[in-house]
């Protein structure tokens, strides 16, 4: 049986496979390139050579997906680099073991995201696994690059939130139809900014291709509640039947608190003899201890809160769960939204409506951010325009010295004949 000739295609093509074992027809142009015939009859371009005093054996292709001159082409190259002193199987084998994007995510949740609030950790476990993962899962990290990164926000910001359901399977959201999320893709380029940075200290990568991400314009949501709405809110909750919803809408309203530091707090963390509330760190959004007054009326909803508690119980809102707060009161606050005719209002928006009044009663940036428990100023410097109106009064009295005054009717001989 010939073991060493020119190769071409007929030669690969009518070589017969040996029974019961695989052999090689090495070229004799190219040093160590041979074609493989496997006893199953099918067959493959293969490069031999020595590296380091160890016997290799590197497969270029199968025929005859791959030619013969395309495979000899390709094994004068890998003969090259075997000749500079280069390992290229050695080099295949440590692409197939480079870390993948799920292998970052992976880390990314293990190392990161025990040190964030357990609301927004599940957020970004939930971006990550719907928004990137179907996407990028098998992705090199190395291989990544900034294009890659900008296709990717351009297919969450476009009009899918769920990449990963090409079909919803709720009828709501089917009827709905799809919106625009340029949000959520802006905070997905956070997301990935920051994983790039651990993959860039871990070794696995050395440059962040979504460093400079392209961000988009996100326009801030300001809906403030007006005065009679206000009034027709507060009666609403006087006529509730669900006490426990109806504190917790008022408490909102009346300390500007996230609803769910409401529902989370502790009859401990009130002070009533000094009229404050003491937020720990664990449930802050700046995860820092939040010491604001109360009045009055939060005091008594707090003191009422209070009696009602069952004995042994830790929490101000204790829910259905045993030794568990409340949970939800979504059902609650859309029964309200139809009865007050609130229905683009949110929870959240009684934040806003509370820091509108505090500006409004004259309160400056730094107390209202102090109150809101803002640890920065930029997110206070979004309520600045409202400071405008205690200015436009003194504009309007500017502006009136120089409207036209009224004509006086004169005594003129015109009007002594018209009289």
């Amino acid at each position: 049986m010939v073991n060493r000739l020119r190769l071409n295609e007929k030669t690969v093509r009518d070589a017969d496979p040996a029974e019961g074992r695989d052999y090689q027809i090495f070229d004799s142009e190219v040093r160590g390139f041979a074609v493989c015939i496997y006893r199953s009859g099918s067959r493959a371009f293969t490069v031999d050579y020595r590296h380091a005093g160890r016997q290799r054996r590197m497969t270029i292709g199968r025929w005859p997906e791959w030619t013969t001159t395309a495979a000899r082409e390709r094994a004068k190259e890998l003969r090259r680099e075997i000749d500079a002193g280069e390992d290229p199987l050695a080099q295949r084998e440590q692409g197939r073991e480079a870390p993948r994007f799920q292998d970052l995510i992976d880390r990314y949740v293990d190392v990161h995201l025990p040190n964030l609030a357990p609301t927004n950790a599940s957020d970004q476990r939930s971006m990550l696994k719907k928004l990137v993962a179907p996407d990028w899962g098998n992705k090199l990290v190395a291989e990544t690059t900034p294009y890659d990164v900008e296709k990717l926000l351009n297919k969450i910001a476009a009009c899918r939130a769920r990449p990963s359901k090409a079909k919803p399977n709720n009828r709501a959201r089917k009827l709905q139809g799809a919106k625009p999320t340029p949000i959520r893709a802006n905070r997905t380029g956070e997301v990935l900014r920051k994983m790039f940075t651990y993959a860039q200290s871990w070794g696995w990568r050395g440059d962040d291709p979504a460093s400079g991400f392209r961000r988009r314009i996100e326009n801030p949501r300001e809906r403030f509640l007006n005065q009679q709405e206000i009034r027709k809110l507060a009666a609403a909750l006087d006529a509730a039947e669900d006490r426990r919803a109806a504190d917790i809408i008022r408490l909102c309203m009346l300390t500007g608190a996230r609803v769910g530091e409401v529902r989370q707090a502790r009859c401990e963390h009130f002070n009533l003899e000094h009229l404050s509330w003491t937020k720990p760190a664990s449930m802050t959004k700046q995860r820092k201890i939040h010491r604001l007054p109360i009045s009055d009326e939060a005091a008594a909803i707090v003191r009422q809160r209070q009696m009602l508690v069952p004995r042994g119980s830790q929490w101000l809102f204790p829910g259905d769960v045993p030794g568990q707060p409340v949970k939800e009161i979504r059902r609650f606050w859309s029964q309200l939204q139809k009865e007050v005719n609130i229905p683009d209002v949110r929870i959240h928006d009684l934040r806003h409506t509370f820091a509108s009044l505090l500006v409004s009663g004259g309160a400056s940036l730094e107390m209202k951010g102090k109150l809101l428990g803002h640890s920065q100023t930029q997110t206070t410097q979004r309520y600045a325009h409202l400071m405008d109106s205690p200015l436009r009064a003194g504009v309007d009295a500017v502006a009136s010295a120089f409207r036209p005054r009224p004509k006086l009717v004169h005594d003129t001989e015109e009007t002594r004949r018209a009289g």
